[in-house]
């Protein structure tokens, strides 16, 4: 039980700034905003977890300010649960991405799981149906104990909560280095569909309308977890389990199923809805009125409790999962606490809504808090950060562009199959209920995820990329690639890109170096969505993912998601049919510096790198216009390991071979120019194809043919098609052995 301190003994320990305070912001509660007061436990409670970076971006808003977020498809963006776009026919897809990488770091099972449980609460608090969960996930080389037991654990937290659940995890992508060993990264996307005549919003209006605590019950698991994920590891704050919550995917289900009834069929009467997420029952609430102008009174003695003698402090903070508030219109409280008792669920009214502006807490019959609303969940401080260019770019200016030397290239792309970047995740994913809800089109293992639209003829397409190695070397080109490589593997996919998601995970921002990243990041990023018309519609900040010091690699996480107006032009990347024609499309340069082929060879990256986004832009215009003309058998991107390793991945999945005479030296085999794909044609369409690039000025290449033979004849690769996929698939399940 926490001991609570009188509004003196805050002062004079301190101890908000265990919480995450600084003493201005402290100075800056007590005399601006309570006019001399010195606020008492619960609300100093309160404004810490409201200050934290991850509730009130303090750090990274003057960034967030630079992205597009607006758009002809776009009908909600940052700002609510979720994002939302229009995909005609009254309908809409929702979604959003989360981070849980410190709870994952601690309790890798619950960390994940979790994670997960919260992204999928704010897609229905939105009113949109879950259709599907990506992953992105980052962790140290596997090469220690400790580093397989976070990935069995954290895999198997996001398959145990999803599977449970009944929601499809169907793409993702993991990749490994040094940087992650004591701060991996756990990213979760979840996709929603609507009607869009049943959006909601996280709001609380209307004086005397009552404010609805709904779902599991409040313990004392996940306080101060929103303080915990806002400052980084080094300080014994890495055993800090309390401040992790535990989930319960079963209630999870009978929640969203709740909640889901009383917004189809009950949608008169629902005023707002919300998750309680980052920061529990004080953010969601404070939040609810703050966006609507009102005030809210809430009785404390009412919150449904599952362990004894539980303080005010104690109740506001928790995270405990499973947890929304509804706002709903007075009057009507017994037909909402009809459909939650139907779920065997609380459904409380814990309070109401006032507007005086001011969020008032009861506990016991005694004032237990009593401040503006808006200083909680408007007023934090917003810094300006200095922003210092590491020393490490102009050592890799120094560098220019690495070029590798390569004597056989037979051996050097069956070590690269072997890469854990690179290899097989297939051990990974299939611990995932990939199928479950039978709309699953694509499963993992393709570009992208595809999942149909039922009752249409469209289908959506999913995916999360980021290529942190390239960040590191060059944010604003990196932040650019990872949104162009995204839009690369819905358009393989047969889609347009809509709109991303984010989690920016990036080290501390108080360090020059580290806002440095962020800032110049989100200018690549703003750059290639401005260019490919995809405007974020939600996300996440991650700051602070530092242990004793070190920062991660920089990691913008994009989650994408993009339309297939027709199911005809789902496309995956194997290929289909010996004598099929193979197709380069794009030019490739010696693009080496940050790839796994220098990774491979050095054991380290450096270097400059170069992104043509105007060549990136025609090159998807291209192949999405001619697989929407029925002209394209296969298409796959080409990403880490570039040209050869594409071409293996394309031919696994049947057994097949290829016969291919790449214009180009054998180091280029490996190259990872950016803006290119590979596609299969029957010869029949050759013609039609070429015509079609020839009239949009795109370089396009036929560089031979697909194989029934099983041998992989690549310039002066020869392997046959089976040990390369061997090689492949067998190289992560050996490392975790």
């Amino acid at each position: 039980m926490t001991v609570e301190l009188s509004p003196e003994e805050i002062q004079s320990t301190k101890i908000y700034r265990e919480w995450g305070l600084t003493d201005d912001e402290y100075n800056k509660i007590k005399d601006e905003i309570l006019g001399g007061r010195l606020p008492n436990f619960t609300e100093t409670g309160m404004y810490a977890v409201m200050w934290s970076e991850h509730c009130c971006y303090k750090n990274s808003k003057p960034v967030l300010k630079k992205f597009p977020t607006t758009g002809k498809q776009v009908l909600m963006g940052p700002g609510e649960g979720a994002g939302v776009v229009d995909i005609g026919d009254g309908l809409a897809v929702v979604f959003k991405a989360e981070s849980h990488n410190h709870p994952s770091y601690v309790e890798p099972y619950e960390g994940a799981a979790t994670g997960s449980g919260g992204i999928i609460r704010d897609i229905f608090s939105m009113g949109a149906r879950p259709i599907a969960i990506l992953d992105s996930l980052r962790f140290g080389q596997i090469d220690n104990a400790h580093t397989r037991h976070i990935v069995d654990q954290v895999v198997a937290g996001i398959a145990g909560y999803g599977n449970c659940i009944g929601i499809p995890t169907v793409g993702g992508e993991v990749a490994f280095d040094e940087s992650y060993t004591g701060n991996p990264l756990v990213n979760v996307l979840c996709v929603g569909l609507i009607e869009q005549k049943h959006i909601q919003k996280g709001q609380a209006k209307g004086v005397g309308n009552s404010i609805f605590y709904v779902g599991a019950k409040t313990g004392r698991d996940g306080i101060h977890g929103a303080s915990f994920a806002s400052k980084e590891f080094g300080s014994g704050n890495e055993t800090q389990r309390s401040a992790v919550q535990v989930g319960d995917p079963f209630m999870e289900k009978l929640l969203l199923e709740a909640c889901i009834e009383v917004i189809n069929e009950h949608g008169d009467v629902l005023v707002g809805i919300q998750d309680m997420g980052a920061a529990g029952l004080v953010s969601s609430t404070s939040e609810m009125a703050s966006k609507a102008g009102s005030g809210m009174i809430l009785n404390l003695d009412k919150v449904p409790q599952r362990e004894t003698e539980m303080i005010p402090y104690e109740m506001m903070l928790s995270e405990s999962q499973e947890r929304m508030v509804l706002c709903i219109k007075q009057g009507h409280e017994q037909e909402i606490i009809d459909v939650f008792k139907k779920y065997d669920l609380d459904a409380v009214n814990i309070g109401e809504v006032t507007d005086d502006g001011f969020y008032t807490l009861y506990h016991k019959g005694k004032l237990a808090a009593k401040v503006p609303v808006d200083s909680l969940a408007e007023d934090a401080p917003t810094y300006y950060r200095e922003a210092k260019v590491p020393a490490r770019v102009a050592e890799f200016a120094k560098v220019g562009s690495w070029q590798p030397e390569i004597s056989d290239v037979n051996d050097i792309f069956l070590a690269l199959l072997k890469q854990p970047t690179i290899a097989s995740k297939r051990s990974i994913y299939e611990t995932y209920d990939s199928r479950v809800m039978t709309n699953t089109v694509v499963a993992p293992g393709s570009d992208a995820a595809v999942l149909r639209v039922r009752g249409t003829k469209k289908a959506l397409a999913m995916t999360t990329d980021c290529n942190a190695r390239y960040l590191y070397l060059d944010p604003e080109k990196g932040g650019a690639i990872a949104v162009a490589e995204a839009a690369r593997n819905i358009v393989a996919s047969g889609g347009k890109p809509l709109a991303i998601t984010d989690c920016l995970n990036f080290g501390n921002p108080e360090k020059p170096e580290q806002f440095w990243e962020l800032t110049t990041a989100a200018d690549g990023i703003t750059r290639s969505c401005l260019a490919l018309d995809t405007p974020v519609i939600s996300g996440n900040v991650s700051l602070y993912n530092e242990t004793s010091g070190e920062a991660i690699l920089p990691t913008p996480m994009i989650g994408m998601v993009g339309l297939i107006e027709d199911t005809d032009f789902i496309t995956t990347q194997d290929f289909k049919q010996a004598g099929d024609v193979i197709y380069l499309v794009g030019e490739t340069g010696d693009d080496f510096s940050g790839s796994e082929l220098q990774k491979l060879l050095t054991g380290d990256i450096s270097g400059t790198i170069d992104f043509d986004l105007d060549a990136e832009k025609k090159n998807q215009d291209f192949v999405l216009s001619a697989i929407q003309a029925g002209l394209v058998q296969s298409a796959h991107d080409l990403s880490e390991g570039g040209l050869a390793i594409a071409l293996a991945e394309s031919a696994f999945d049947k057994g097949f071979g290829v016969s291919v005479k790449f214009d180009g030296t054998d180091k280029q085999l490996f190259s990872e120019t950016q803006g290119r794909f590979i596609l299969t044609v029957n010869p029949d369409k050759a013609s039609d194809i070429e015509n079609l690039a020839a009239k949009l000025s795109v370089k396009f290449d036929s560089i031979g043919e697909v194989t029934s033979d099983g041998v992989l004849n690549i310039n002066g690769i020869s392997v046959r098609s089976d040990e390369a996929y061997a090689t492949y698939e067998n190289a992560i399940p050996e490392l975790m052995a």
